[in-house]
């Protein structure tokens, strides 16, 4: 006898004691009130978009008991029948309607009805309607371009921070704040559309201080993506660290998700050494105490004396590499503005890779040849035995990057480790780790096996590679074994 069998004879029973009449031959429940269903949704209208989970919520009630709850669409492709006399073994009066939809990332509609249909044991009906639309907000703003953490601005005749920033939604920006307490600055940029771009001179007193920058961007839906920045107002500092920017446009600065501009070294006091592989001649390039933008301060050839280094972003002109397929290195100091600029060979250049990338002489026990494999490398999300293979570059063996490109998605964040390819499992042959794992800048060697020509200490930091994506689409990546340098650039 199957359980609603059991339920109808028990209900009969104890109505029978009750003095109340119940028929188990036409199989009808005793009407307590003879009405129809009630249903009390959470909300008339659900936002959403297309791709994503929603619930419809909601309180059905009945006091002859419910006996079903039916959900329509037919864009959706939705027919859900919840039994109610199927699900439990007792008669239910009240039910939480807790129902969790998806809808396809390729819907295009932009709004659609859910019709609610609630059947109790008497067979009377209700009917409720409830409203979709895909005008959803889940997604707060993106700033594209924005100033760094830390700032620093010279002081001339005229101090001015150079502004600018660039900021989206997916949906609607509603408004950009930018504040400056200590200077009363306080301006409101009113959003008509996705985007806000702004640059602006900001004055500043020409005199040694620090300042507080707030950019708060606010969407129509009231999500907020706030950047904090420290604006420090000096003579020619030291700064503790520089870049090198091989692309044009502050847009190139910021649509990677890490490698642009590329960190160089800090050899001194005031003092800088840049080590960078040119492919094409007529490669230009400036140095940059900032990452995000050629403002306040850029690096680049004084056009009044090549033979210096002028900082003025409004004047400098880039520095010109001439020759392909070599390494330039690049010594300057800022505050004498000196600079100094000679090539070396891809032979000359070494790197720590122990073998001949794609060689099948990986000596896995270290027993001269008992059990070999190709020896190659490559992104590791998971372990050796899941390696995304590199590509040797044909004509520098030190320059390494991934075949296909990635697609990546805006806010994901990624999570992988540069390491060598094998069969059995975890062996830190031949990999390397970053210095920072938000925000990499240095690719350390971190393998138990190198290259015995290359003499620099193994890194200790044990560091994933995890950098947020700040732009959805398609990645290409790039790795220089010879300078510990990767990049992740749009295609």
């Amino acid at each position: 006898m199957n359980k609603t069998k059991l339920m109808h004879l028990f209900l009969c029973f104890s109505v029978f004691l009750s003095s109340t009449g119940c028929s188990d031959d036409d199989g009808k429940f005793t009407d307590v009130d003879g009405q129809s269903p009630l249903i009390t949704l959470t909300g008339e209208q659900i936002r959403t978009e297309a791709g994503r989970e929603f619930t419809i919520e909601g309180k059905i009630e009945d006091k002859d008991g419910i006996r079903s709850i039916r959900l329509q669409n037919a864009e959706l492709e939705l027919d859900k029948t919840i039994d109610l006399l199927a699900l439990y073994d007792e008669l239910q009066y009240s039910y939480d309607l807790k129902y969790k939809f998806k809808t396809n990332r390729d819907f295009t509609g932009d709004n659609l009805t859910v019709k609610i249909t609630v059947t109790d044991v008497g067979n009377r009906t209700t009917e409720s309607s409830l409203l979709i639309t895909m005008t959803g907000d889940f997604t707060a703003p993106v700033f594209t371009a924005a100033p760094d953490v830390s700032i620093s601005v010279l002081i001339k005749n005229e101090t001015r921070l150079s502004l600018k920033f660039s900021v989206e939604d997916d949906k609607a920006l509603d408004y950009v704040e930018v504040t400056i307490p200590e200077i009363d600055y306080n301006r409101r940029i009113t959003a008509n559309g996705k985007v806000v771009t702004f640059s602006e001179p900001i004055m500043l007193p020409s005199e040694v201080a620090t300042y507080n920058l707030t950019i708060e961007a606010v969407d129509k839906f009231e999500f907020k993506t706030t950047r904090s920045s420290v604006i420090y107002v000096s003579e020619m500092p030291d700064f503790g660290k520089m870049y090198l920017a091989d692309v044009a446009t502050v847009d190139e600065l910021n649509s990677d998700v890490f490698g642009v501009p590329m960190r160089i070294e800090h050899t001194a006091a005031y003092q800088y050494k840049a080590n960078y592989y040119c492919q094409k001649a007529g490669t230009e390039i400036f140095f940059l105490p900032q990452k995000s933008d050629f403002s306040p301060i850029c690096f680049g050839l004084d056009p009044n004396d090549d033979t210096k280094l002028t900082d003025d972003p409004e004047v400098a002109q880039p520095i010109v590499l001439t020759q392909a397929n070599v390494y330039y290195e690049i010594t300057f100091d800022v505050k004498a503005g000196t600079y100094n600029t000679s090539t070396y060979s891809i032979i000359e250049a070494i790197d720590p890779v122990p073998h001949k990338f794609g060689s099948i002489n990986l000596d896995t026990w270290g027993d001269g040849g008992s059990w070999l494999q190709e020896f190659y490398f490559g992104i590791m999300t998971s372990n050796p035995r899941e390696v995304t293979r590199f590509m040797q570059d044909a004509v520098n063996p030190h320059l390494y990057y991934l075949d296909e490109p990635l697609s990546l998605t805006a806010g994901e964040q990624m999570s992988f480790l540069i390491h060598n390819w094998h069969h059995d499992g975890w062996w830190n042959y031949c990999t390397w780790r970053v210095d920072n794992s938000e925000e990499p800048e240095i690719f350390g060697y971190y393998g138990a096996y190198k290259n015995p020509e290359w003499t620099k200490p193994n890194t200790n930091e044990d560091n994933w590679t995890k950098p947020a994506v700040k732009q959805t689409g398609s990645y290409k990546l790039y790795f220089d074994a010879h300078l510990g340098r990767g990049k992740l650039v749009r295609e």
